[in-house]
């Protein structure tokens, strides 16, 4: 009669943690608030409105090749010790 193999738990090769942060939420969500202003643009009625024509393009351009790309890439500037930087004042300079 075979032996029972007993199982050896497994460690996770690395721990899994979310790599967006609440910043990046908020930003993601601007981008889909600016991307769907751009498309309420668009349901205007007529067709050579400013809204339709200019507007529109604009604001779902802005939403989904800056803002949401800007919302995945954001990280927050550390230190070598691990510690948020704080932004430089030129005024103080």
């Amino acid at each position: 009669m075979a032996k029972p193999i007993k199982s050896k738990a497994r460690k996770p090769l690395r721990e899994t943690a979310l790599p967006l942060e609440r910043q990046n939420f908020i930003i993601l969500g601007i981008g889909l608030l600016v991307i769907a202003a751009g498309y309420a643009a668009m349901l205007e009625g007529s067709v050579e409105g400013f809204l339709p024509l200019v507007a529109s393009p604009i604001l779902l351009l802005l939403g989904y090749c800056v803002i949401i790309p800007i919302g995945i890439l954001w990280r927050k500037r550390t230190t070598i010790a691990g510690q948020t930087a704080a932004p430089a004042d030129p005024a103080k300079a």
